[in-house]
């Protein structure tokens, strides 16, 4: 953190130094806008500081796309294509110079360091201001620096814990332990709840509500293991009474779906200044996209089929058609062989040197870049959330609105609390089947009478349904602690010429193995990855923090 701050003050020196000539230049503010020596004079400067919170979080760090989205990629359900430094977290090759990890690092602490700003400084305007802009305000500003530290904690496990503006005097800190931390998190959170509002009128919707707080309080606490605090607070918000679940599941990653009352929290953007980097990244080749970031076979082979049961226990999979009779999250969430993707014949048998393209009346035959091309899906795959056509005549750019939290998450971490703590009643398969029985996707309702240790492999497969693609994967197996189970050994693309002639087992958490498929062999090693459980759990601290500060320590094995 000193490495910033001596920026911050280096700037200034330069700043002071090229007014020498003028004798009065330190009673100067800057002419065009305020300064932080003047900074919050009005309730107007208040809202804009705080609306750069919300612009703070949204970090993009690859590509132009959200963190949310880049995630799952570097876990056993997707690959990173491009050589980078996500590439080498799913590798198990980071280091502590890891340029993602860093950015990460990074950019957290210049957000907490915007919260701190606007924290320390808000009473200059107390006199100044609507009383219920300016507690809100407050509360948006708790809200984001906590939600900020959650994401810390769950990444780096230990991490200085800032909550005043820093000065030289002051910048060289030691790591709070995790769980002091995580005890912030939560006064924080509910502090920020008691303030902020249910619902707000059009034009301040994004805002983060009370509902978001809640569920970032249930998040930390899952992830943290604390069942009691994530159960009680996923409660809180399943009793506003404000969110439900979407009945069209592929909506939600569209844009007419993101108003949808399922969306607790989520980026939002608007031309001309605030967008993303469009879908070019996830798209497939013949819609002129890169496809370089890519879902793994293991993930399309962990959904069910539409009797409940998983590929290899249901007698409704036929391995020459394997995607049919599956759970519809699975086409919703992946672009499939033999779908329509972008408006084009999606096929990725590198024998189907043609394909169609819907995009003229009538169709027409094209040679088959997702064949042909060197680069086409290494898996044989892509993402199909947050793929819609109105994005088509720039694939560069989009203002979708990309969900951080949606209830059907709150849902699920209200019955994993449940089930991990072993206080398994009715409203544990209410939530659950709510889940999978929305009207879209109506898959079988769990039955009653399960054991603890079935609940927990089917909370764990359904939290793999409904959130692939959308950023929770890493955290899931890293702490139910399978990460050295599926991080482990080949990746693995369809077959590029044909198709699994049986299929691969589901255990439990589930995960593929093909070890008895007999064609096996023959299937795609996209990459192979290795994962120390002694390193890989955390990620590293980047090695300019530690060189800069001594009081803060490295992870282990980095």
């Amino acid at each position: 953190m000193i490495k910033s701050l001596r920026y911050i003050f280096l700037f200034t020196g330069l700043a002071m130094l090229t007014q020498a000539c003028n004798k009065d230049y330190l009673d100067k503010y800057p002419l065009s806008g305020p300064s932080d020596q003047s900074y919050f004079t009005n309730q107007d400067e208040l809202v804009l500081a705080v609306n750069g919170l919300y612009k703070g979080i949204n970090y993009a760090p690859l590509d132009g796309l959200p963190i949310t989205m880049l995630l799952d990629n570097c876990t056993d359900i997707g690959f990173e294509r491009n050589v980078s430094d996500l590439q080498k977290l799913g590798e198990g090759n980071q280091d502590a110079n890891n340029s993602f990890t860093k950015g990460i690092w990074t950019k957290a602490y210049q957000v907490i360091a915007r919260c701190n700003f606007v924290l320390d400084n808000v009473e200059k305007v107390k006199d100044k201001a609507d009383p219920a802009i300016y507690n809100r305000s407050i509360a948006e500003a708790r809200f984001v620096r906590a939600y900020v530290y959650q994401h810390l904690i769950a990444e780096f496990g230990d991490v200085p814990l800032v909550t005043h503006q820093l000065n030289l005097s002051n910048s060289q800190l030691p790591r709070t332990s995790k769980d002091e931390v995580l005890s912030f998190i939560f006064t924080e959170l509910d502090s920020a709840a008691l303030v902020l509002p249910a619902t707000y009128s059009a034009s301040d919707v994004g805002r983060a509500t009370r509902g978001a707080a809640l569920a970032i309080k249930a998040r930390a606490a899952l992830y943290s293991g604390k069942w009691d605090v994530a159960a009680e607070a996923a409660k809180a918000v399943m009793d506003e009474g404000v969110y439900s679940l979407e009945d069209d599941y592929a909506r939600l990653f569209t844009y007419d779906g993101q108003s949808s009352k399922e969306i607790i929290f989520a980026f939002q953007y608007q031309l001309p200044a605030i967008n993303w980097g469009g879908p070019y990244p996830l798209l497939c080749r013949n819609a002129g996209g890169a496809s370089n970031k890519v879902p793994s076979q293991s993930l399309v082979d962990a959904y069910e089929c539409t009797d409940g049961q998983t590929i290899d226990k249901s007698a409704r999979y036929d391995p020459e058609h394997p995607y049919e009779h599956r759970d519809p999250r699975l086409g919703a969430t992946i672009a499939l062989p033999g779908s329509t993707f972008f408006n084009y014949q999606f096929e990725t048998n590198k024998d189907s040197v043609k394909c169609w393209n819907y995009n003229t009346t009538p169709a027409t035959r094209i040679d088959n870049q997702d064949a042909l091309n060197a680069y086409a899906s290494f898996t044989g795959y892509c993402w199909r959330k947050y793929i819609d056509l109105q994005d088509k005549d720039n694939i560069r750019l989009s203002t979708l609105h990309v969900s951080l939290i949606r209830y059907a998450e709150v849902l699920l971490t209200y019955a994993e609390a449940r089930i991990e703590a072993n206080q398994i009643d009715a409203s544990v398969y209410a939530a659950i089947n709510a889940v999978r029985q929305r009207p879209s996707v109506d898959m079988p309702a769990i039955t009653t009478g399960k054991t603890q240790e079935e609940l927990r492999s089917i909370i764990r497969r359904e939290r793999l349904y409904e959130l692939a693609g959308e950023g929770f994967r890493l955290f899931d197996i890293h702490r139910w602690k399978i990460a050295e189970q599926v991080m482990n050994g080949p990746l693995y693309g369809r077959i590029p010429t044909g198709l699994l002639a049986t299929a691969p087992v589901i255990d439990a958490n589930g995960i593929a193995h093909y070890d008895d498929v007999p064609n096996k062999s023959d299937m795609r090693v996209v990459e192979t990855r290795s994962f120390d459980p002694k390193r890989d759990y955390l990620w590293p601290i980047p090695y300019i923090e530690t060189q800069t500060d001594p009081a803060i320590t490295q992870n282990p094995g980095y």
